[in-house]
């Protein structure tokens, strides 16, 4: 079979939409290399590479004018690639999925990771709001099938755009293997001298925006304050939510128990996130309190890295989280206090979250979900 991507994101995106696309790309060409995959993108860059596979194949647009409106390209002018090439089936594997292209007779596949844009549209730029719409609901109503990442997200598809529930199949994702192997000793400690980590911290990773909730475990860290004097390392951007929360911050004379690894590293194996599993295995745990998710990927890596996590009991989070995580209200600051009291001062429950974390993660090995997406393939092209 011939497989084509909307690889975009892949080349182009460090954060959660990035890593899915690259993560199945490598899991399909590892586990079904029978098949043929070609990876359409405005341009090729060093997030990612096709290197050791030689199923994979780099398309861009050659030709005038889809070199210079590659947008175009990407969205419609790429049909004529696809041809060319007996593409069998296509996959937009982020919301999108060519203008037309269920009238060239090549199956069409989408992933819709999450409609948090149609739940909470204040949250997002009005124009925005409707672009994301418009697409979305293309994409649903075209392909011919819809991959949801969660039950959550299908959920959400059948509520807003009243799609079958029988054309929705939920193929959960997985994670860059690297946070599965145990770093060693000497690497942890150069990880941690080179990113000048404390001795113990929480971990926090995601946008700092404001459903993924990082105010509330500043909150909690003024709690237990003068209990644990444990500080908080925090990876991710943000923007006026960020500035809220900085603000919270030196109100509360937190300055130096909440660190933003973001602002004072730029290097190259901190931006593609390789530094990350040693990260994540340095940490007590991780805290994600988000109030809605399309799946929450830094619960798994941390399931993947044996540390505990911290996370709400709303969403999908339960469904990434098993009966591993602890759970939290993610708008109750006592909870999340209680939580990081536990997690830091409990060996045991310590322990016995890190069994069920690891046991829990190998329902989302990279083969499992690479062979729940096949199943969907081939159920379109047998």
């Amino acid at each position: 079979m011939n497989i084509g991507f909307e690889a975009k994101r892949a080349f182009t995106n460090g954060t959660g939409l990035g890593h899915y696309s690259r993560t199945l790309i490598s899991s399909l060409a590892t586990y079904f290399p029978a098949n043929d995959y070609f990876l359409f993108t405005p341009k090729q860059t060093d997030m990612y590479s096709a290197e050791g596979f030689n199923n994979m194949h780099i398309v861009t647009p050659q030709h005038f004018p889809s070199t210079l409106l590659t947008a175009a390209w990407r969205s419609s002018w790429v049909k004529k690639d696809l041809k060319q090439l007996d593409i069998d089936l296509y996959h937009g594997l982020s919301h999108e999925i060519p203008v037309g292209i269920q009238e060239t007779g090549i199956k069409s596949v989408v992933t819709i990771h999450d409609l948090i844009f149609e739940r909470h549209p204040e949250q997002f730029n009005a124009i925005d709001v409707k672009i994301y719409r418009k697409k979305f609901t293309y994409a649903c109503q075209h392909a011919d099938r819809i991959i949801a990442i969660s039950q959550q997200t299908k959920d959400d598809i059948m509520q807003f755009y009243k799609i079958a529930e029988k054309k929705i199949s939920i193929c959960y994702q997985s994670c860059n293997p690297s946070f599965g192997k145990k770093v060693s000793e000497a690497e942890k400690l150069r990880i941690k001298e080179q990113y000048q980590l404390p001795d113990r911290f929480f971990l926090y990773v995601g946008s700092i925006i404001e459903r993924k909730n990082l105010l509330t475990i500043c909150k909690g860290l003024k709690q237990v304050q003068s209990k644990l004097n444990i500080p908080l390392v925090v990876i991710g951007s943000g923007d006026k939510y960020k500035q809220q929360v900085k603000d919270y911050i030196k109100e509360q004379q937190l300055t130096n128990d909440v660190i933003f690894l973001s602002e004072k590293f730029t290097n190259a194996s901190f931006k593609s996130a390789a530094d990350f599993p040693a990260i994540y295995q340095l940490a007590i745990t991780m805290i994600y309190p988000s109030t809605f998710e399309g799946f929450g990927i830094p619960v798994l890596e941390a399931l993947w890295s044996n540390i505990p996590v911290i996370t709400s009991n709303v969403s999908c989070m339960p469904e990434t989280g098993g009966n591993a995580a602890l759970y939290v209200n993610p708008f109750s600051v006592d909870e999340m206090a209680d939580a990081m009291i536990q997690v830091a001062t409990n060996e045991q429950l310590r322990q016995e979250m890190i069994t069920k974390g690891w046991q829990h993660a190998q329902n989302f090995t990279q083969q499992k979900c690479a062979e729940e997406v096949m199943k969907v393939y081939k159920s379109l092209v047998p």
